[in-house]
This record gives structure tokens, C-alpha cells and sequence, in this order.
């Protein structure tokens, strides 16, 4: 069993989760407190609301008898770690290895750990964090190939603890009660580029391996039946639509909030009733083989809705 993190002050973990990753973060919690590490669970709620509630916690902590850190879990590690980063001085990682943890820790000096309880085990995650509590900031680690930084980049790591918590210093930090606003924000200001092969949807990657992207589209819109190499996971920020499963032979109303996994291989069918935006994650190279044209999906849909109202 790993040993308790060295640290000039005692060592204080405020955790939270949704109910995708609320198993691994009780897991986790549990091996802190083998630790004999002070934890303050806030349980599980929405993986916006709950990584806000955590990224305020540390965010506004000033104690200077205890370090506080934040643990935050949800289905990919992504959505937790974006919301929590919304807070000025919360360096939130999303780790799926422990490299990354040991990376997080050495250059970013990471205080808020994400993980995915969709694709990492509890005896992986523990790893993991253990890395993490383990790691001192500027440690060797693999992005130095396991050796001391050089001296220049040692100075600008130093420096860097110096400016970063000054980004963002200006913005308020929100209350629980207002962290959904949090939503607005995420691509605020943000140029969408049009998707051409779909009429009425637009994308911009967010992130790369694994990727995460803000979707939108507008009301009105089709996407034709289609199925994809990778599985992919979807958040709808705003909007409203129905994903029809072909593979499953099932449908999925989803709205603000709502959260759909889509199989690798699963022939699917969307249509939009609002203008909806959604943020899609998912592992591998983007591609898309359509089973029908649009014409087809509009009937199919129209059909389906009018079967529906009967």
C-alpha cells in the first residue's frame, strides 16, 4: 500500500462525482482514507455542478494549516475536469495513466485530479492517484524522460507558479447555485466550423486523443442514419433532440443535461427539434459512413414522430 504523500502541511481532499463516475470515486475515497488523508465528500450530482462545487472549494481555499486539493469523476474525466478549471488557481488533469498524473504533477502542479469512470478500473484509478499524491512539482517524470529538468526549465516552471493563478483572477467565482451558468460559457465566443457533409451542423475540436468537440445544430435538422469506427459519448448543453438507435432498435429523447453513449458500430439517427448544442467525446481518428440519404432519414423520421402521436 502506498504511503501518504510528503507535504509541508497536511493534506485535506474535497471529491465529488457523477453518477458515471460516483463507483470510482467512492473506490478512491475509500483507499484516502486508508491513507488516513482527510476527505470532504460531496457526493454525486451533475458533472458540471459537482466539478464547479469542487473547483470553488479549492479555488477559494486560504488556509495556511492544510493543502487542499480537489478529486472529481465522470464518465471520460473531461467534463469534470473543464468545469473545475473554470475557477482561478485549479489546475484539473484529466489522467488515464499514471504518466499523465506523474506529468500533471511535475509541470502543471495539478490540485485537482479528473478520472474516467467509464474507462479506468478502481485498481488502475488507485494508481493513479497514488502517482499523483506522490509526485512533487518539478519531478522527474516522463515528459523529462525520467530525469531532473535542465535549469532553464526548472526557472520557468518556478516562474510559472507565479502567473498561473493569476489567469482568470479578474472573473467571479460562482456559487453552486450558479454553476450551471458555467454552461453558457464553455464556448462563448467560440467560432463553430460548419459540418458540410450534414446540413445545419457546425463543430469545433476541443481537444485531441482523446477528442472532445462542441457540436451544434439547428433546429429542424437531420442527420441521416450513420454509424462510426469508435464509440462516443454526448452531454447536450442546450436543445432538444431524439437519437434513434437502429442497431438497438431504440429511441433517446435528450435535452439539457441528458447524457447518450453510442456503441462503435451502432447505426444511429438524430433529429433536432431546437437549436441544440452538445459537447461528444471519443477515442480515435473522426469518421462517419452514412446508411441512408438525408431524404430518406427525414421521411423515416417523420413517419416514426407521427406513429408516436397516434
Amino acid at each position: 500500500m502506498a504511503e501518504e504523500a510528503p507535504s509541508k502541511r497536511p493534506l485535506k481532499i474535497i471529491a465529488g462525482a457523477d453518477s458515471f463516475g460516483c463507483s470510482l470515486k467512492d473506490a478512491l475515497v475509500s483507499h484516502l482514507r486508508s491513507l488516513n488523508i482527510d476527505v470532504e465528500d460531496l457526493g454525486t450530482s451533475s458533472y458540471y455542478s459537482v466539478a464547479a462545487d469542487v473547483g470553488s472549494r479549492v479555488s477559494s481555499s486560504t488556509s495556511d494549516s492544510e493543502e487542499i486539493r480537489g478529486l472529481v469523476a465522470c464518465g471520460t474525466g473531461v467534463g469534470v475536469s473543464i468545469f473545475a478549471n473554470k475557477f482561478p488557481g485549479v489546475f484539473a488533469a484529466t489522467c488515464l495513466t499514471p504518466s499523465d498524473a506523474q506529468n500533471a504533477r511535475s509541470i502543471n502542479n495539478s490540485n485537482v485530479l479528473a478520472v474516467s469512470g467509464m474507462s479506468t478500473s478502481p485498481d488502475s484509478a488507485i494508481e493513479i492517484l497514488d502517482t499523483w499524491l506522490n509526485t512533487p512539482f518539478k519531478s522527474p517524470c516522463p515528459a523529462s524522460d525520467s530525469k531532473p529538468w535542465p535549469a532553464e526549465i526548472e526557472s520557468f516552471l518556478d516562474n510559472s507558479i507565479q502567473e498561473m493563478p493569476k489567469i482568470g483572477g479578474a472573473n467571479k467565482i460562482v456559487d453552486s447555485e450558479e454553476a450551471s451558468c458555467a454552461i453558457c460559457c464553455l464556448v462563448k465566443n467560440r467560432e463553430l466550423n460548419p459540418i458540410d457533409i450534414i446540413p445545419g451542423g457546425s463543430m469545433k475540436i476541443l481537444r485531441e486523443t482523446p477528442t472532445s468537440a462542441i457540436v451544434r445544430f439547428k433546429a429542424g435538422s437531420v442527420e441521416p442514419a450513420h454509424h462510426h469506427t469508435f464509440g462516443h459519448d454526448l452531454v447536450v448543453l442546450w436543445g432538444k433532440k431524439s437519437v434513434w438507435n437502429l442497431t438497438k432498435e431504440k429511441r433517446f429523447d435528450l435535452t439539457g443535461g441528458d447524457y447518450l453513449f453510442t456503441p462503435a458500430g451502432d447505426v444511429h439517427r438524430v433529429k433536432y427539434y431546437e437549436d441544440t448544442e452538445f459537447l461528444i467525446t471519443w477515442d480515435g481518428h473522426w469518421d462517419m459512413f452514412f446508411d441512408e440519404d438525408l431524404e430518406a432519414a427525414k421521411k423515416a423520421v417523420q413517419q416514426d414522430l407521427e406513429k408516436g402521436s397516434e
